[in-house]
């Protein structure tokens, strides 16, 4: 099934994010972890790619599992950072012969070993030029894109930032996942501007919930995230105690997804980082809400 399909009717969503193994050692605990928040039924699942397409070789399997197991519609993550088209192209052709329908086209993580400059000499430099390619290979995929409610971390300012989103949205993308945030101001203010600069696709919020202390440095480091004070309160008051905090971090992300569906924000996605337990416990405290 194609998420523009689900992205676009009035009923509530909620997805979740998986991420593969990073060793073959890891795959079946991670597999095992993946079905049980499979068997939840949500909306949607989402497979990451890993940096630098370093796990790509179990995003397909896992995707594909998830489809025909479970019936669970599926979104498979694709990067094209410093990726040469014949590789690209044959990641796509396995996809298609997969039967996977859903693409979330990244540029992803410059690899630690290569340079800004090095770009020019890339087959694909932007994801716009994955997106492109996408289209081109006739696969009728549905493709989705990533956006930034506070900024992309490389752009200059946001409407700069807004200008480029737009060439992925013209160029392809069907709908959009934000970055996580944890002020739902700031996404609401986004929403606003990149409305105004003509962009209408479907938006799905991206929540994460901060379930241990140790998650909020590198939250921050990945997404630049602003933490406001309700937030940074919780983790001063709850940090140390680790049971305490997870209740006190899923409370806090169920709250989030409470007030964007109040605020007619109809699809959420949650990074629930391969903890079924997490998911689980998100999707009960919203089961009237959902109808589920």
């Amino acid at each position: 099934m194609k998420l523009i399909d689900i992205l676009k009717q009035d009923k509530l969503s909620l997805s979740f994010e998986v991420f593969p193994p990073k060793t073959t050692s890891a795959f079946e605990s991670v597999k095992a972890a993946v079905e049980e928040i499979a068997e939840l039924h949500p909306a949607f699942m989402s497979v990451t790619y890993g940096a630098g397409g370093g796990t790509s070789q179990y995003t397909l399997e896992i995707a594909q599992n998830i489809k025909r197991l479970h019936g669970v519609p599926t979104l498979a993550h694709l990067t094209c950072v410093s990726s040469t088209k014949e590789t690209v192209r044959a990641k796509i052709a396995a996809l298609r012969a997969a039967g996977i329908e859903n693409v979330m086209a990244l540029r992803g993580d410059i690899p630690a070993d290569r340079t800004e400059e090095d770009r020019s000499a890339w087959d694909y430099r932007y994801v716009v030029d994955l997106i492109c390619e996408l289209k081109e290979s006739n696969a009728d995929f549905c493709i989705g894109g990533a956006c930034y409610p506070e900024i992309h971390p490389e752009s200059v300012n946001q409407k700069e930032d807004i200008k480029r989103l737009k060439e992925k949205v013209d160029a392809g993308c069907e709908f959009l996942t934000t970055q996580m945030f944890f002020d739902n101001h700031l996404l609401y203010n986004f929403l606003y501007k990149i409305r105004e600069a003509g962009i209408t696709v479907p938006v799905i919020a991206g929540i994460m919930p901060i379930t241990n202390a140790n998650q909020v440095e590198r939250a921050i480091k990945l997404s630049g995230s602003f933490m406001p004070q309700r937030f940074k309160s919780l983790v001063d008051k709850f940090g140390s105690d680790p049971a305490a905090m997870k209740q006190a971090g899923i409370a806090y992300a169920t709250d989030q997804i409470i007030d964007l569906f109040a605020n007619n924000v109809t699809n959420v996605h949650v990074y629930s980082m391969n903890k079924p337990d997490v998911a689980q416990k998100i999707q009960s405290n919203l089961s009237d809400i959902l109808g589920k």
